[in-house]
Protein backbone atom coordinates (compact mmCIF):
# COMPACT_ATOMS: atom_id res chain seq x y z
CA UNK A 1 0.00 0.00 0.00
CA UNK A 2 1.73 3.22 -1.38
CA UNK A 3 0.52 6.45 0.73
CA UNK A 4 3.22 8.49 1.87
CA UNK A 5 0.85 9.62 4.87
CA UNK A 6 0.84 5.95 5.80
CA UNK A 7 2.96 5.31 8.74
CA UNK A 8 6.80 2.92 7.93
CA UNK A 9 5.86 -0.75 9.56
CA UNK A 10 8.13 -3.62 9.89
CA UNK A 11 6.68 -7.11 10.01
CA UNK A 12 8.19 -9.90 12.16
CA UNK A 13 7.89 -13.15 13.10
CA UNK A 14 9.06 -13.53 16.55
CA UNK A 15 9.02 -15.79 19.53
CA UNK A 16 6.29 -15.31 22.10
CA UNK A 17 8.56 -15.92 25.25
CA UNK A 18 10.92 -13.13 23.69
CA UNK A 19 7.78 -10.65 22.90
CA UNK A 20 5.10 -11.79 24.93
CA UNK A 21 5.42 -8.68 27.03
CA UNK A 22 4.71 -6.26 24.13
CA UNK A 23 2.01 -8.84 22.43
CA UNK A 24 0.13 -9.00 25.42
CA UNK A 25 0.30 -5.16 25.78
CA UNK A 26 -1.31 -4.33 22.38
CA UNK A 27 -4.12 -7.55 22.48
CA UNK A 28 -5.39 -6.17 26.15
CA UNK A 29 -5.19 -3.02 24.67
CA UNK A 30 -7.64 -3.92 21.53
CA UNK A 31 -9.97 -6.84 22.99
CA UNK A 32 -9.96 -6.50 26.61
CA UNK A 33 -10.12 -2.52 26.76
CA UNK A 34 -11.66 -1.62 23.44
CA UNK A 35 -13.83 -4.72 22.40
CA UNK A 36 -14.72 -5.72 26.33
CA UNK A 37 -13.44 -8.95 25.30
CA UNK A 38 -13.20 -10.98 29.34
CA UNK A 39 -9.37 -11.46 29.89
CA UNK A 40 -10.23 -15.32 30.69
CA UNK A 41 -11.48 -15.91 26.91
CA UNK A 42 -8.31 -13.64 25.62
CA UNK A 43 -5.70 -16.00 27.01
CA UNK A 44 -6.21 -19.20 25.86
CA UNK A 45 -3.29 -20.93 26.59
CA UNK A 46 -1.96 -21.48 23.19
CA UNK A 47 0.01 -18.49 22.86
CA UNK A 48 2.99 -21.04 23.48
CA UNK A 49 2.19 -23.18 20.65
CA UNK A 50 1.86 -20.33 17.90
CA UNK A 51 3.82 -18.39 15.39
CA UNK A 52 3.14 -14.91 16.52
CA UNK A 53 3.91 -11.77 14.03
CA UNK A 54 3.92 -8.08 15.13
CA UNK A 55 4.19 -5.02 13.59
CA UNK A 56 6.39 -2.18 14.61
CA UNK A 57 6.32 1.44 13.71
CA UNK A 58 10.01 3.58 12.66
CA UNK A 59 10.48 3.92 16.64
CA UNK A 60 10.46 0.21 17.60
CA UNK A 61 6.97 0.49 19.22
CA UNK A 62 4.92 -2.75 18.44
CA UNK A 63 1.79 -1.34 16.83
CA UNK A 64 -0.04 -4.54 15.69
CA UNK A 65 0.05 -8.31 15.97
CA UNK A 66 -1.13 -11.56 14.67
CA UNK A 67 -0.99 -14.88 15.15
CA UNK A 68 -1.00 -19.04 13.74
CA UNK A 69 -2.31 -21.60 15.42
CA UNK A 70 -0.49 -25.15 14.84
CA UNK A 71 -4.39 -26.00 13.85
CA UNK A 72 -4.09 -22.91 10.89
CA UNK A 73 -6.26 -20.67 12.41
CA UNK A 74 -4.81 -17.21 11.70
CA UNK A 75 -6.01 -15.09 14.71
CA UNK A 76 -5.74 -12.35 18.11
CA UNK A 77 -5.49 -9.71 14.80
CA UNK A 78 -5.07 -6.59 16.93
CA UNK A 79 -3.87 -3.20 15.48
CA UNK A 80 -4.04 -0.29 18.00
CA UNK A 81 -6.74 2.22 16.67
CA UNK A 82 -4.68 4.97 16.05
CA UNK A 83 -2.76 2.87 13.44
CA UNK A 84 -5.54 1.03 11.64
CA UNK A 85 -6.89 1.59 7.68
CA UNK A 86 -3.09 1.71 6.63
CA UNK A 87 -2.54 -1.37 5.43
CA UNK A 88 -0.94 -2.99 8.70
CA UNK A 89 -3.64 -5.88 9.13
CA UNK A 90 -3.27 -6.84 5.64
CA UNK A 91 0.85 -7.16 6.00
CA UNK A 92 0.53 -9.10 8.98
CA UNK A 93 -2.17 -11.02 7.47
CA UNK A 94 -0.14 -11.75 4.83
CA UNK A 95 3.02 -12.89 6.87
CA UNK A 96 0.95 -15.50 8.62
CA UNK A 97 -0.38 -16.63 5.36
CA UNK A 98 2.87 -16.72 3.99
CA UNK A 99 4.12 -18.87 7.08
CA UNK A 100 0.78 -21.10 6.62
CA UNK A 101 1.79 -21.99 3.55
CA UNK A 102 5.70 -22.54 4.57
CA UNK A 103 4.46 -24.87 6.98
CA UNK A 104 2.76 -27.02 3.89
CA UNK A 105 -0.82 -26.06 5.40
CA UNK A 106 -3.41 -26.88 2.81
CA UNK A 107 -5.56 -24.11 3.96
CA UNK A 108 -6.13 -21.87 6.44
CA UNK A 109 -8.99 -20.29 8.51
CA UNK A 110 -10.15 -17.58 11.12
CA UNK A 111 -12.75 -16.66 12.58
CA UNK A 112 -13.69 -13.00 11.43
CA UNK A 113 -15.96 -10.15 13.21
CA UNK A 114 -18.54 -9.23 10.86
CA UNK A 115 -17.53 -5.87 10.03
CA UNK A 116 -14.52 -7.16 8.64
CA UNK A 117 -15.42 -9.56 6.49
CA UNK A 118 -14.45 -7.69 3.57
CA UNK A 119 -11.05 -7.11 4.88
CA UNK A 120 -10.71 -11.05 4.73
CA UNK A 121 -12.83 -11.34 1.33
CA UNK A 122 -9.63 -9.32 -0.04
CA UNK A 123 -6.97 -11.10 1.03
CA UNK A 124 -8.87 -14.26 -0.92
CA UNK A 125 -10.60 -15.68 2.18
CA UNK A 126 -14.25 -17.12 2.08
CA UNK A 127 -16.84 -17.08 4.16
CA UNK A 128 -18.36 -20.67 5.54
CA UNK A 129 -21.20 -21.23 8.12
CA UNK A 130 -23.54 -19.35 9.82
CA UNK A 131 -22.69 -16.16 12.04
CA UNK A 132 -22.29 -17.10 15.70
CA UNK A 133 -21.01 -15.18 19.27
CA UNK A 134 -17.53 -15.06 20.03
CA UNK A 135 -16.87 -13.07 23.25
CA UNK A 136 -20.03 -11.49 22.94
CA UNK A 137 -18.98 -10.21 19.74
CA UNK A 138 -20.58 -11.67 15.96
CA UNK A 139 -18.22 -13.67 14.06
CA UNK A 140 -18.17 -15.75 10.68
CA UNK A 141 -15.79 -18.90 9.62
CA UNK A 142 -13.62 -17.88 6.93
CA UNK A 143 -11.38 -20.21 4.87
CA UNK A 144 -8.52 -19.87 2.30
CA UNK A 145 -7.27 -22.72 0.79
CA UNK A 146 -3.72 -22.92 0.08
CA UNK A 147 -3.67 -26.06 -2.56
CA UNK A 148 -1.66 -25.41 -5.14
CA UNK A 149 -0.63 -21.35 -4.43
CA UNK A 150 3.18 -20.92 -4.91
CA UNK A 151 5.45 -18.82 -1.63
Amino acid sequence: MENSELTPVHIARVEWDQAQDALKSLRYRVFVEEQQVPEDLEWDGLDNTCWHFVATDQSGTAIGTTRLVPTGQIGRMAVLITHRRQGIGAQLLAAAICMARELNFDQTFLHAQTHAIEFYQQAGFATAGEEFDEAGITHILMQKNLQNIKV
